[in-house]
C-alpha cells in the first residue's frame, strides 16, 4: 500500500482560536500505483486531509503509514510564480533541492514538452491560458519525479474542451510514471472517469461515508451506460451525505 490511515482524527482553529474538528476516525487504504478521487461537499475536509497526508498538518490521533519518498501536488489555483517563466517555475522544486542550473534547466526542459508546452518555456504565467498554467502545475510536479501525485481540484477552473485534453495527458503521464495519483475533486464525471476507487467524505467533521471501486475497463469510454450508472451511483452517495 502507498498510504494507510487508521482511525485518523485532526482539528483546526477557527477564526475565534477555537479548536475545531476536522476530520473524525478517517480509514482508508490506498494500493501503490492506483489512481484514487476523494470528493464529498464543502466542510467534508478534503483539502485539510491532503495536508495531513504530506504531514503538512498534525493529526491528534490514529495512525498514517506513508509508503511513498517522494510527495508533489498539483494545486486549483496554479500556484505558480508569476515573475518566473514556465521553465524556471517548472524547475523550481529542482532548484529548492540543490541541483546545479544546467542539470534542473534539462529536466524542466523535458517535462515542459511531457505536457505539451515545449514551445512556451520563457512565457511568464501572465501570457498562459489557465489550461497552460495548469500544465505548467503538472510538469514542475513530474520534474521530481513523484511516487505520489496530489491533485486538488485541477480541471475545476478549466473550460471542457482544455479540461478533456489534459485528463487524457494525465493518464498517459499516470501509466508513463508508474505513480500513485489521489485527487481532491468535486465533479463525478471526472471522478468515474479517472478513478480505481473513489472515497466519498461527508461533513462537519469530515469522515469517509463510502468508498466506491470503479470496475470499468480502461480506456473508458464515457457515453456507455456503465459509466453512466456509475455516475448515477456516486451521484446517489453524495446528494446522502450532503
Amino acid at each position: 500500500m502507498a498510504l494507510v490511515l487508521s482511525r485518523v482524527s485532526a482539528r483546526f482553529a477557527d477564526e475565534e482560536n477555537k479548536s475545531v474538528p476536522a476530520l473524525k476516525d478517517i480509514s482508508f487504504s490506498i494500493p501503490d500505483g492506483a489512481f484514487v478521487s476523494i470528493i464529498g461537499p464543502s466542510g467534508a475536509g478534503k483539502s485539510t486531509m491532503m495536508r495531513v497526508i504530506l504531514g503538512l498538518m498534525p493529526h491528534e490521533s490514529g495512525d498514517i503509514v506513508r509508503n511513498f519518498s517522494r510527495p508533489a501536488m498539483v494545486f486549483q489555483n496554479y500556484a505558480l510564480f508569476p515573475w518566473l517563466s514556465a521553465l524556471d517555475n517548472t524547475a523550481f522544486g529542482l532548484r529548492m533541492g540543490g541541483m546545479k542550473s544546467d542539470e534542473r534547466a534539462r529536466i524542466a526542459r523535458e517535462k515542459l514538452k511531457e505536457v505539451g508546452l515545449g514551445n512556451l518555456e520563457n512565457h511568464y504565467p501572465g501570457a498562459l491560458s489557465g489550461g497552460q498554467r495548469q500544465r505548467v502545475g503538472l510538469a514542475r510536479a513530474l520534474a521530481i519525479s513523484p511516487d505520489l501525485l496530489i491533485m486538488d481540484e485541477p480541471f475545476s477552473n478549466l473550460d471542457t474542451i482544455t479540461a478533456a485534453a489534459l485528463k487524457d495527458d494525465l493518464i498517459k503521464i499516470w501509466r508513463t510514471y508508474g505513480m500513485t495519483i489521489v485527487m481532491v475533486n468535486h465533479l463525478i464525471p471526472d471522478a468515474v472517469e479517472l478513478s480505481d476507487q473513489i472515497i466519498v467524505m461527508g461533513a462537519h467533521p469530515g469522515r469517509v461515508e463510502k468508498i466506491i471501486p470503479v470496475d470499468i475497463p480502461r480506456p473508458r469510454d464515457t457515453r456507455n451506460a456503465q459509466f453512466f450508472k456509475e455516475v448515477d451511483l456516486l451521484t446517489k452517495a453524495i446528494r446522502a451525505v450532503s
